[in-house]
């Protein structure tokens, strides 16, 4: 093996570790988050979790992936430990697809069909195919697609350049005698164990194994021992992950690494006690792809058939591990809200375990970071629609306790505008599908509205404690007006905040005649109470108050709108709501002008 056969090498591993990524980030990118939802809420049942574990992981072709994430979730406080455990032990089995894959490429027959099935054959067809889509398609789940199929040539193609590179090095001793020292189980876990942990890929480091298989000069007696250090290898990347998380999350790792070291333990003892006893004859014999992608397989269902049963034992020993303040062992089986929606009645730990849901984990996830902020989103606009119903019905009616929970909630949203704020900048530098980032900008524009209504709520609720505090009371008149004008207030935050939380842009077409009519509502008012006032009908004092009501109700209509027409303009590329909303303001559109006349009618001042 000369020099340049070792570039080729070098560049066969790099072709094949850019396609595996290709195609794991294609495969993410097209599930669009569902499959990372999936994980979180269909683990109820042991071999159900262990089942969705293999199943996600077959398809996103990574159980270090699928492990970050279920660390994500139990950190963020979505999962239990008992669910996390049994995804684990499900992705072990999931990601030995990716052996058996490549293995077809090993594939040597003379017949033409059988041919056309290696991966190899017909990868070069699905590569013109993903490029094409590429060149002459614009929709972005196509160029999903296109990314998938293209991935996969890669992958193939770089793992039949490994091959061809490494073929001479049948002839060079030098290689065969390092290769010979890994048939002793020690050394051959070792080297494993430390090939995995640098690429953090098992699924790469078996089809590693598998090129260096067309030398022949590897026998199952090394590739054994070499596959049980690799199962223990990939544990690295969810171990990096768990740290600085919560002891749950550093636990969902340790579950990760303990079934693993005891799984490859356990194997280790019995098959080379029994090989001891009574040698198999394949172990003298040259490793196949096949037979590698075999014993991969063989492995991780065996484990997995042996622990699953003892999963409550492993979730006890990560416990006994990282224990809780104070030495008491705890199975976190309270550390999870069920994945619901939090909201602002909940208090303080609630709507911080919310806030939880946004683990920096998910951001190598962007699908699925994009889907759990948008529920945070919706969350934060709960509070914020609690916070202006409380408020609303202090006007007239204040009392203290009501008071400080709508302070409570301004300060609550003001936190959640921090946290998802830096959360959705982050986001925002990753590889978005074209509707996640269309996501991502309505969130953007929508959160600082969210924290602006909850100000005025606050805002509103001070006015109200002001004329309890005094004992003012507004006329029946001016009663009766501003009561009109917070059901049209009351009303607006309703349809706006379903509209968000619903995606329902029919919905969000409403907001803004209602909006039109409220601006009208405001300056009719404001008209009365000069009258009233130069009739000697109203207080100084009251006039104030009463301005600054109707002003903190406009202005939470302008909110409202802004947040509809963030909704309306999510498909557009570029976000213009001044140019939207003289548009729908003209005098020729008749359904925009026929709702305003309804809403008109319908919130009429006497």
């Amino acid at each position: 093996m000369d020099f340049f056969d070792l570039l080729t090498m070098l560049g066969g591993l790099a072709l094949f570790l850019y396609g595996m990524s290709m195609l794991g980030d294609g495969l993410a990118k097209i599930s669009g988050g569902k499959l990372e939802q999936i994980l979180g809420k269909l683990t109820a049942h042991p071999l159900k979790a262990v089942a969705v574990g293999a199943g996600v992981t077959a398809v996103i072709q990574s159980s270090s992936a699928t492990t970050v994430m279920v660390v994500g979730f139990v950190n963020s406080g979505i999962m239990k430990l008992q669910q996390a455990a049994g995804i684990i032990i499900g992705a072990n089995i999931g990601t030995t697809i990716t052996s058996w894959i490549l293995g077809a490429a090993g594939i040597d027959s003379s017949s033409f069909l059988v041919r056309l099935c290696k991966p190899t054959s017909f990868s070069p067809v699905l590569a013109l195919v993903g490029v094409g889509i590429l060149l002459f398609s614009h929709r972005d789940r196509r160029k999903n697609v296109a990314y998938i199929l293209l991935g996969f040539a890669i992958l193939m193609m770089g793992m039949d350049t490994m091959s061809s590179a490494v073929k001479p090095l049948a002839d060079v001793p030098e290689f065969t005698g390092i290769l010979t020292r890994f048939s002793h189980p020690v050394p051959g876990m070792l080297a494993g164990l430390v090939l995995t942990a640098l690429l953090q890929s098992s699924s790469a480091s078996v089809g590693i194994l598998q090129a260096l298989c067309v030398t022949g000069a590897i026998g199952y007696d090394a590739a054994v021992p070499i596959i049980m250090g690799q199962n223990i290898g990939t544990c690295i990347t969810a171990v990096l992950s768990g740290m600085g998380g919560s002891r749950n999350a550093r636990r969902a790792s340790l579950i990760h690494l303990y079934f693993n070291v005891i799984g490859t333990a356990l194997f280790m003892i019995l098959f080379y006690g029994i090989n001891g006893i009574a040698p198999f004859g394949f172990m003298e014999q040259k490793a196949t792809a096949f037979g590698i992608a075999a014993i991969h397989s063989v492995f991780n269902v065996t484990a997995a058939l042996c622990l699953l049963p003892f999963r409550g034992g492993l979730v006890k020993l990560a416990c006994l591990t990282i224990r809780e303040r104070g030495g008491n062992v705890s199975a976190g089986k309270g550390d999870a809200n069920g994945g619901q929606n939090v909201t602002g009645q909940d208090g303080a730990a609630s709507r911080e375990m919310a806030l939880q849901r946004l683990d920096p984990r998910f951001l190598e996830i962007p699908a699925y970071a994009v889907e759990v902020s948008r529920e945070v989103a919706v969350t934060m606009a709960g509070l914020a629609r609690q916070a202006m119903t409380d408020a609303l019905g202090l006007v007239g009616q204040y009392t203290p306790e009501t008071g400080r929970q709508v302070k409570d909630l301004e300060c609550a949203v003001d936190h959640f505008e921090d946290g998802l704020g830096d959360y959705l900048v982050k986001l925002g530098s990753k590889d978005l599908a074209e509707s996640d980032s269309y996501t991502l900008s309505v969130l953007l524009h929508c959160i600082g509205d969210f924290e602006r209504i909850s100000d005025h709520a606050s805002n509103i609720a001070e006015a109200a404690r002001e004329m309890a505090e005094k004992e003012m009371s507004f006329s029946p008149k001016a009663w009766e007006e501003l009561q009109i004008y917070s059901r049209a207030v009351r009303d607006i935050l309703e349809i706006t905040m379903d509209s968000f939380q619903r995606e329902d842009l029919e919905l969000a077409r409403e907001v803004e005649p209602l909006e039109e009519v409220i601006d009208s509502l405001n300056r009719e008012i404001r008209k009365r109470h000069v009258k009233r006032l130069r009739k000697g009908k109203c207080t100084i004092d009251l006039g104030f108050v009463l301005s600054d009501l109707i002003t903190n109700y406009e202005r939470v209509a302008d909110h409202c709108s802004n947040i509809a027409v963030s909704l309306l303009q999510a498909g557009q590329d570029a976000y213009d709501p001044h140019a939207y909303l003289d548009r729908v303001r003209q005098a020729d559109d008749l359904g925009f002008q026929g709702r305003v006349m309804v809403y008109g009618e319908r919130y009429r001042l006497p």
